[in-house]
């Protein structure tokens, strides 16, 4: 995959379910063409197929379950894989799992040869996590999700740190910046702390002009 990578979790927010989430799809479609960038996104699991069938960048699950089977309720990694998706995100902070839940679910996208982004909250949980040799790590230290104050900047140190223990544990894995992620120079640095990429979600979907606010995004890259 080609980095950096500019992951856009559009959770459940009202401004990225159905129609509105294929709008923004394209528009991430677009700004990754134009700049010549690696634009992926993470839709609503109920709007995943329309997704892939409409734009060509990398579309990402936000969660998957098990394999197959009697699991009434659970997201299979199978009809992730038929529909098309690239890969999908595991243990996000709003959807955080037990490490043996983790270990199944980057064991099962090596399987299946899906893209496994494991979230971590900590360093402790990044050097846990790295164990696993998952292909990304994107650490997010949870008290700055959504806040606007970019992990990036306000704790410098501590990303580069968690860069310094994956590689050293696992140098296949690439790490990714998240947490308060809003802007050009937020991406930047992210960057120059030797992270390939970074995942964000409200300042873009929320944004009054997600255009704008995505070519900002990417301006420095």
């Amino acid at each position: 995959m080609k980095l950096p990578l500019i992951l856009l979790n559009f959770k459940t927010y009202e401004q990225a379910l159905g129609k509105k989430a294929l709008r923004l799809a394209k528009i991430c479609e677009e700004v990754a063409k134009k700049k010549r960038v690696n634009i992926a996104v993470a839709p609503c699991l109920l709007d995943l197929e329309l997704i892939v069938k409409k734009v060509k960048i990398p579309v990402f699950a936000q969660h998957f379950d098990v394999e197959a089977g009697a699991f009434t309720g659970n997201i299979p990694i199978l009809l992730l894989k038929k529909i098309g998706v690239k890969g999908s995100l595991i243990n996000h902070s709003e959807k955080k799992l037990k490490f043996n839940e983790i270990k199944k679910r980057v064991e099962l996208a090596k399987k299946y040869k899906l893209i496994s982004i494991v979230c971590a909250a900590s360093l402790k949980e990044v050097k846990k996590i790295a164990t696993l040799k998952p292909n990304f790590i994107a650490y997010e230290p949870p008290e700055l999700i959504g806040t606007g104050i970019p992990v990036s900047q306000a704790k410098p140190k501590i990303v580069k740190r968690a860069v310094e223990i994956v590689r050293k544990i696992s140098p296949q894995t690439k790490v990714l910046c998240g947490a308060g992620i809003s802007s050009g120079i937020d991406v930047k640095k992210a960057i120059e702390l030797g992270t390939k990429g970074v995942l964000l979600a409200s300042a873009f979907v929320k944004s009054k002009s997600p255009k704008k606010k995505l070519l900002e995004l990417v301006s420095f890259i």
